[in-house]
């Protein structure tokens, strides 16, 4: 496992993140993402990226209870606020000083630990003032509640105003989590160059666009059972856009060019993704413990120029590259 610093900063994470993100909180589930989390470790994975809207706070609780008697200083464990959790009542969502403030708290009960490493505002909020914002973030930080303060899918101009008051207020903010794969490449025009300018880094979600640059959906074939696309209950409405038959071909022109580079499909996606210099980290999932050592092995590869070119020429126009399509919700409900 190769390790990278996240933004301007001396703090460093593995190239690979295990994202701890559940559907359901059911035992059986619960039992299957411990064992991920125990492979993830096993693979050199020192990073862990969490969310107290994931499955209502279950997933934080799955993650807390994965990583017990592991050495803390070792871990880099990281976590966001912002979506409705609990009751989901008027208070329980957004970036208020009130949902900031008490979120943390019941995250770090749930993670069971006395401090994240890195504490991200899950989207924009546009019905708080950025300054209550950033200022709630900044006592969070000098309570040595969160080491680092980061963001996820905030625009260019978004980040620029809030790297400007995390600088007046006393913190760093050093990183945003966006989503970023060969064919999800909005943040290059503008949220890339504007975190390079800022010293910032991305953590990326979602490498392998949902799944889809694995390979194993075919054009003109049916869906392999107990897949993402079939999964009625998230998995499927995430990956449509990708379940066309134009972009299912494309995906499968990678295959030799994967062959070439000696990968599977899952590692080139993920190795591409870790060559934008800005990219300090991709968030991989799994839904059995097996899956992860194969998609670590894309840690510390370099790939030619040439076969980057292949790769621009076979997903091409696939890609979607409108930099307007990094957004947060146009309200706290939207």
């Amino acid at each position: 496992m190769e390790f990278r610093y996240l933004g301007n900063s001396g703090f460093k994470i593995s190239e690979i993140t295990f994202g701890n993100w559940l559907t359901h909180g059911s035992q059986v589930e619960n039992d299957v993402a411990t064992q991920c989390v125990r492979a993830a470790l096993d693979a050199g994975i020192s990073t862990f990226d969490t969310a107290d809207v994931y499955a209502n706070t279950a997933a934080e609780t799955v993650l807390g209870e994965a990583l017990k008697g592991e050495r803390r200083q070792s871990l880099e464990i990281f976590t966001k606020v912002f979506g409705p959790t609990g009751p989901k009542g008027k208070n329980d969502l957004g970036l208020s000083r009130k949902h900031i403030m008490e979120s943390i708290d019941g995250s770090l009960s749930r993670l069971q630990t006395d401090y994240v490493d890195l504490y991200q505002a899950h989207r924009y909020d546009v019905e708080t003032p950025l300054e209550e914002t950033m200022q709630a973030f900044a006592d969070i930080v000098r309570q040595g509640k969160a080491l680092y303060i980061g963001v996820s899918e905030w625009t260019a101009e978004q980040l620029r105003n809030g790297h400007a008051l995390a600088k007046e207020l006393g913190f760093q903010l050093i990183s945003n989590q966006p989503q970023y794969s060969m064919l999800w490449r909005v943040i290059e025009e503008e949220v890339v160059p504007a975190s390079e300018e800022l010293g910032v880094s991305q953590i990326v979600w979602s490498p392998m666009a949902q799944g889809v640059l694995s390979g194993k959906y075919l054009p003109g074939q049916p869906l392999p059972e107990g897949s993402r696309a079939t999964d009625e209950k998230g998995g499927a409405k995430m990956i449509q856009r990708w379940m066309r038959d134009d972009v299912l071909t494309g995906v499968q022109e990678l295959k030799p060019i994967a062959d070439e580079a000696g990968l599977t499909m899952p590692q080139l996606a993920v190795a591409w993704v870790l060559q934008n210099p800005n990219v300090a980290s991709a968030i991989i999932g799994a839904s059995r413990p097996e899956q992860i050592a194969d998609t670590v092995a894309a840690s510390g590869v370099t790939l030619e120029a040439d076969i980057m070119k292949k790769i621009d020429a076979a997903i091409g126009s696939l890609a979607e590259r409108d930099p307007s399509q990094t957004k947060s919700p146009e309200t706290r409900e939207g």
